[in-house]
């Protein structure tokens, strides 16, 4: 383990880690709400595998990847490691990865075999490929449908007005199982055009449930990142994604930095 490690900035992972989970805790105290009630979702793709195994020991079991390829690296290099870890009497800590990244359709049906959830389906047609891809797992795959709530032309997701019928469409699939929504603040406006943004998302997740689209299952409101995850804690969110705040510089590339 790397725990006494420090960044540029005089802090170990352990202590970033920490951190952010305390942040989580006191937003959610602020809102009336249970820090256990929210997921934090280690965005690792600027990190390094050692970074992962260190905070799969320090209990951590969600892990997010925005590329194919690297998530496929990334979960043979921990399949290994946790293979090695029990043979030697050890326990191999559980971890499941997330995949929040636009999927091209030539890479869907390797992203099924290896993802817990798919954060980002934004269309039907998206969404038929990978029931398609899904067809030799034991269960479902799981999804999210991506909201473009903010309406920024940059930004990929389904238009509010049309994930309910999105939804709808998703649960009738045999191999693909509707599990919430998922959306990003703008990339401008501060922190009061997050609000906004997570708010009217939270509001359409509501909706939905109420409508019942998407069954029970229908649980989860995946909003949040480094820069706003506290705000989105307020405002409803049970999953945040944050990477940076965790993983601290790139470890990898630059290109692989968080955006």
């Amino acid at each position: 383990m790397t725990t006494g490690t420090q960044d540029a900035n005089g802090t170990t992972l352990k202590q970033r880690y920490m951190d952010v989970q305390s942040r989580i805790a006191t937003a959610a105290k602020s809102a009336g709400r249970r820090s256990e009630d929210i997921m934090l979702v280690v965005v690792s793709k600027s990190g390094s595998v050692e970074q992962i195994r260190e905070l799969m020991q320090l209990g951590q079991v969600d892990f997010a990847e925005n590329r194919v390829q690297q998530l496929l690296q990334r979960t043979a290099q921990i399949d290994e490691w946790r293979a090695r870890h029990a043979e030697l009497g050890g326990t191999a800590p559980v971890v499941r990865w997330h995949m929040i990244g636009t999927m091209q359709r030539n890479k869907v049906k390797k992203a099924v075999e290896a993802t817990r959830l798919i954060h980002s389906v934004d269309s039907l047609r998206l969404a038929e490929e990978i029931q398609i891809a899904a067809t030799r797992r034991e269960t479902p795959i799981e999804v999210l449908i991506e909201v473009n709530v903010s309406g920024e032309s940059s930004k990929q997701g389904v238009a509010p007005g049309a994930a309910r019928h999105l939804v709808a469409q998703i649960d009738t699939m045999v191999n693909v199982r509707p599990r919430g929504l998922m959306c990003m603040a703008p990339l401008t406006g501060g922190a009061d055009a997050a609000r906004a943004t997570f708010e009217r998302c939270r509001e359409l997740y509501e909706d939905i449930r109420q409508v019942g689209a998407g069954g029970e299952r229908f649980d989860v409101l995946s909003m949040g990142m480094t820069s706003d995850f506290e705000i989105a804690v307020q405002c409803g969110s049970n999953m945040v994604r944050v990477g940076s705040a965790v993983i601290g510089p790139p470890q990898v590339t630059e290109e692989s930095a968080e955006s």
